[in-house]
């Protein structure tokens, strides 16, 4: 999809006018002021401009993005994706003169949020520029899914929803250099300067995302004697798990730690987009409950030695998800029940919204006809669910690898770490019902008859 299949004039038209539709609605819900819908009405933008144009041009509307695929060789040529990258700075530019013309030539500025330093900034934009350009490599260029799926504007789409509430009271959140030249060029009279230092940031995220690529889709690169690339799975799988969990305790951290409006939303949104990116390599499990529900299960999905190594991976993703928030934020949270509430209710909570979690995850993914586009979508919206439920009542953790990640950076800080046992155990339980459950209404997946007529 992301290489694009029409004339070059067509491409640079489409390239245009998505760019400038992207622009023009960040800079009509920052300056209308819409601070709880506002990131999800920039993310569907792109979104939809991906579906209706990525055939023609690849649906970029981003430089950092046509960086990322030509260091993955999916682009005609290095003079191609220069062009792409002027017209699409071309674009911005022009939207950030439009949104300011119509609202009375009122202008914000490009620049680190209230608290917050260049070396926060450089943090969420390389991080979260990396994490866009990642889910368009392995969503849309990688041809285990871009030859099957139909969930790439999905998840591309709404890597701005948790990136943008993750991160929007640090830097903005650009993560894409034609908004940020858009925003500082037609403000340039309150300020200018900072779009260049973005920019910076923005590439190197792109730069990242393509290394990354290699190491989880290897087989999409030859050598010039077309021997194909090689990476042990072993090596992609502890890879694929580390990142999809960090990325979904480091939104889990910002959107807390900043007062998000729409927390619960922004995390489930990064969970979605990993899986989608990380389901074909290993499975995108990021969860030791989840981890252990599948082993629970048994039909040979994963061995107890692969599942030790995904829990330690996670763990790992976990804790450096963390840490990261920490040093974003300057600060950090306990977790523990909420001021009204105790450990019955927490227990209850995180039990039953674990066992969801798990449930969802072994009916759509792990069954013998898995859902083709929706399973992502399932997924990540049990921690929608969950999140907006019980929020008040356990934080809404339902995943181990988040519990410890939170506990253990707390106790760096000097609080105490003990709770994320107690968390871990409830959600340890919730996996394991929801196997017990799974066993009742599946069992066809355990029959080998059945097994036999569908080989």
């Amino acid at each position: 999809m992301v290489k694009g299949a029409g004339p070059e004039w067509e491409k640079y038209a489409c390239e245009f006018v998505g760019t400038f539709f992207l622009v023009f609605t960040v800079g009509c819900n920052v300056l209308g002021g819409n601070p709880v819908w506002g990131v999800t009405s920039i993310a569907c933008t792109l979104m939809v401009c991906i579906y209706a144009m990525g055939s023609v041009s690849g649906g970029h509307f981003n430089p950092a993005v046509t960086v990322a695929v030509a260091l993955t060789m999916k682009m005609d040529s290095w003079l191609v994706a220069g062009s792409y990258m002027l017209v699409q700075t071309i674009a911005g530019t022009l939207a950030g003169f439009c949104y300011k013309a119509m609202f009375g030539w009122q202008a914000f500025n490009l620049e680190p949020g209230a608290g917050h330093n260049w070396l926060d900034v450089m943090i969420v934009e390389v991080l979260y520029t990396y994490m866009l350009c990642f889910v368009v490599l392995c969503t849309a260029c990688a041809k285990a899914n871009n030859e099957t799926g139909q969930f790439y504007g999905l998840a591309i789409g709404f890597v701005v929803v948790a990136g943008g509430y993750a991160a929007g009271s640090v830097s903005g959140g650009c993560f894409n250099p034609a908004v940020a030249f858009g925003i500082d060029i037609s403000s340039r009279e309150i300020g200018f300067g900072w779009c260049f230092a973005y920019l910076g940031y923005e590439l190197a995220g792109a730069a990242l995302a393509a290394l990354s690529f290699y190491v989880v889709y290897p087989e999409e690169f030859r050598s010039r004697t077309g021997e194909v690339a090689s990476v042990p799975r072993r090596a992609k799988v502890m890879f694929a798990e580390f990142i999809g969990t960090f990325f979904l305790v480091f939104t889990v951290g910002c959107n807390v730690l900043s007062g998000s409006p729409a927390g619960a939303w922004s995390i489930a949104a990064s969970l979605m987009c990993m899986i989608y990116a990380l389901g074909k390599v290993s499975g995108a499990h990021f969860n030791p409950a989840v981890t252990l529900s599948i082993l629970l299960c048994g039909r040979k999905k994963i061995t107890p030695v692969e599942a030790g190594l995904y829990v330690v991976s996670q763990l790992c993703g976990g804790l450096m998800g963390a840490l990261t928030y920490s040093l974003v934020m300057g600060k950090v949270f306990a977790l523990a029940p909420g001021p009204k509430y105790g450990w019955v209710s927490v227990g209850v909570a995180e039990i039953i919204f674990t066992f969801l979690l798990c449930f969802v995850v072994l009916n759509v993914a792990t069954v013998r006809e898995p859902s083709r586009d929706m399973f992502g979508l399932a997924i990540g919206s049990c921690v929608t669910v969950g999140g907006f439920a019980i929020g008040a009542i356990s934080g809404g953790s339902l995943n181990p690898a988040v519990s410890f990640g939170i506990d253990t950076v707390d106790l760096i800080w000097g609080g105490s770490w003990k709770n994320c046992l107690f968390y871990t155990g409830f959600e340890l339980i919730g996996a394991a019902l929801a196997s017990g459950l799974f066993y009742g209404v599946r069992p066809r997946e355990y029959s080998k008859a059945d097994n036999l007529a569908s080989v």
